[in-house]
């Protein structure tokens, strides 16, 4: 094997004693090393590299003709996978750096010793060892990927599934490249690998490749057991599948085979949509789309099954029930905390949808969902901080960018927001606390003729001074005394727009004083009682 055969080894020093030195007296062949060429300069040196190859060179920094950094970058040009290890005398140091970032891997300073030498050759001489088994792994890796992948065979037919061809074309292409299909009646379906995403998200490449080969093996051995076909990768989860025949009903039962193989002999089941048949190579390309239109429908399944085009083929588009009087039915119930009648409406939407045949576009009953979905979380805002209802939305986002998300997954997504705002709604009402507070706060808005301290409104309302303040900030986000300055101060916005005299307006707020009113409404407004009026009404 490549692996094993000996690391070739170059060394040029201007200095011949150097030269000899490090090239004959260690014992480099008990090291898997030969020495394949010295020089004593860079012109020759470049030359002894291009006519030896060598693995490893080993050069000094400064010699005459051409120096160490010109020739490593000569070197790298058309050896690019060359180790050299630069000798440099320690005011050559910078040299040294350059000719690191220009591609050398190491560096040995002068004066050295010859096991300084054998050490760095050596670290050297592992990375040459390494890249070798990396390369023939490689090498491995591309013949297996040749044997069973006919990559020129897959691009042709990935093309002739995107584009029209003409006849005369597609079987010169058809020949040439070996197709093992006959040239006319086909039937096209794709394959599908069910939740993929979810499954293989977190797993190494390996894996993901081992599991898609495996499954493209049990899809050819079954059509193989049936008829002519060949099968080809169309993304990571897909399969194209390309058979001979003009039998509706053989077609069915091969693809029927390959669900039931598949979930036999793997961990895993596919979704199938079949097109109808088609008699020309120039037709796979409407065979494919019918292909993919069947496939759209295991929206509605669970997968592991086979959709045909011959469901969904010449049948009348049924008018959708859906309506916006049964999404305000539902909104309606969402926002009276009716969990049991919110879902059964959400249930009702969804059951008329699937009465329908044939059954609407999965496009279609997907935007449904997910303008639901977003009508829900608009409810929650009105209701609830949108720290609270964040996550909800998140949930809605993460699904609506999944490639191909079933009915299933829409509706589970719809009850559990539905049933997690109702809870919110339920909780909400059922705290004790908040109604207190509201009392308080209704209590307030009929008494603000009054002086309406702390002290009376918590009597008013059995609890201590200093639990009802606390309480008041935390259920309303604000203080008992700003709240009480508020309310007053806008009932007295409302009273100068309608008339009323600041006096009579002083008097109704409770406050003894005209003018004491007229500094309370400017600290408030920035604007006294009169030029509010003005700022409203205009002067005349």
């Amino acid at each position: 094997m490549e692996a094993f055969k000996p690391i070739k080894l170059c060394v040029i020093d201007d200095i011949k004693s150097v030269v000899d030195m490090i090239s004959r007296k260690p014992h480099w062949a008990e090291h898997g090393i030969e020495v394949v060429a010295t020089a004593l300069d860079g012109e020759e040196g470049l030359q002894v590299i291009r006519q030896t190859l060598p693995d490893i060179v080993l050069t000094d920094i400064r010699m005459p003709r051409m120096d160490g950094l010109a020739m490593t970058q000569a070197i790298l040009e058309f050896a690019p996978s060359c180790k050299i290890i630069i000798l440099s005398a320690y005011s050559e140091f910078s040299y040294a750096q350059q000719a690191i970032r220009l591609g050398a891997i190491d560096f040995v300073k002068k004066p050295f010793s010859l096991e300084e030498i054998v050490n760095v050759v050596l670290k050297a001489k592992q990375v040459c060892l390494q890249e070798r088994q990396e390369q023939e792994k490689l090498k491995a890796m591309e013949g297996k990927i040749k044997e069973s992948l006919p990559i020129l065979r897959q691009e042709y037919l990935t093309f002739l599934m995107q584009h029209q061809t003409t006849e005369l074309s597609a079987k010169s292409r058809w020949e040439y490249l070996g197709i093992p299909l006959a040239q006319q009646d086909f039937i096209v379906f794709i394959a599908e690998i069910d939740h993929f995403a979810e499954k293989y998200q977190t797993q190494p490449v390996q894996e993901i490749e081992l599991v898609r080969f495996s499954l493209q093996n049990i899809l050819e051995e079954t059509i193989a057991a049936w008829t002519t076909g060949i099968v080809f990768r169309e993304a990571t989860n897909r399969y194209v599948c390309i058979i001979n025949g003009s039998d509706p009903e053989l077609a069915e039962q091969i693809t029927e085979a390959c669900c039931s193989n598949v979930s036999r002999y793997s961990r895993n089941t596919i979704s199938i949509g079949m097109s109808l048949c088609v008699s020309t190579i120039q037709e796979l390309a409407a065979a494919y789309g019918q292909s993919l239109s069947a496939l759209a429908y295991h929206f509605y399944t669970d997968g592991n099954a086979v959709y045909s085009y011959t469901n969904i083929l010449n049948k009348p588009r049924a008018a959708s029930s859906y309506s916006a009087t049964t999404e305000q039915e539902f909104l309606f119930a969402l926002r009276s905390g009716n969990r049991e009648k919110s879902q059964l409406v959400l249930q009702g939407i969804f059951d008329e949808l699937l009465e329908l045949d044939p059954l609407p576009e999965p496009q279609y009953v997907e935007n449904i969902g997910y303008e639901l979905s977003f009508k829900i979380c608009r409810v929650m805002l009105e209701l609830f901080p949108y720290e609270k209802v964040e996550p909800l939305e998140q949930r809605v986002n993460l699904l609506k960018i999944r490639a191909h998300p079933s009915l299933q997954e829409i509706r589970g997504l719809l009850g559990d927001l539905c049933a997690e705002g109702c809870r919110w709604i339920e909780e909400d009402r059922s705290i004790e606390s908040t109604k207190i507070i509201h009392q308080a706060k209704a209590y307030i808005c009929d008494n603000l003729h009054t002086s309406l301290s702390l002290e009376q409104v918590a009597k008013q309302i059995n609890l201590s001074q200093g639990y009802f303040s606390n309480l008041f900030k935390k259920v309303l986000g604000t203080s008992f005394q700003q709240f009480v300055m508020h309310e007053k101060m806008e009932k007295a916005k409302s009273m100068l727009i309608e008339g009323l005299q600041v006096q009579e307006i002083a008097m109704e707020l409770g406050y003894e004083h005209r003018r004491y009113f007229s500094d309370v409404f400017k600290k408030h407004t920035n604007m006294t009682p009169s030029e509010f009026k003005i700022s409203y009404l205009g002067k005349g």
